[in-house]
């Protein structure tokens, strides 16, 4: 597999996601509450794990263990999508600890472990890393 367009997107959208989330998640358990950081960093984790799961879509690895070219790791599309619905409707019902919940469940599923997958020798990222980049040590 190559570095196709779309994985570089997936990628990209992947890699700032798990960046800025915990500065997103976290914000407001600091000595200062800073709301406005939350919410503006909050939109921007929002349309990137929207755009990491939607990019998904199209990636297909005929290789590993799959369906129609659909790994089990493509299970956290619809996670994603339903997690980031729930979140906002919690939101919109202003049930705040249900909204932070939800959120930190989405980081840590769908950013932290799918990432640790990602990092697997048989997976195109697994194998970018620890064969081409770090293969010569």
């Amino acid at each position: 597999m190559q570095l196709s367009p779309v994985i570089a997107i997936h990628m990209s959208a992947a890699i700032a996601a798990l960046a800025i989330g915990p500065v997103v998640l976290w914000a407001r358990l600091g000595k200062h509450i800073r709301p406005w950081l939350h919410r503006a960093l909050g939109y921007a984790w929002t349309t990137l794990m929207l755009v990491a799961a939607i990019s998904a879509i199209f990636i297909r690895d005929f290789n590993l263990p799959n369906i129609a070219g659909y790994t089990p790791i493509h299970v956290l599309i619809p996670v994603t999508l339903v997690s980031l619905f729930f979140a906002f409707r919690a939101l919109a019902r202003r049930e705040f600890v249900a909204h932070r919940q939800t959120m930190q469940y989405l980081y840590i599923s769908a950013c932290v472990v799918a990432g640790a997958f990602t990092l697997l020798p048989s997976r195109y990222l697994g194998q970018l890393i620890w064969h081409e980049w770090l293969g010569w040590l």
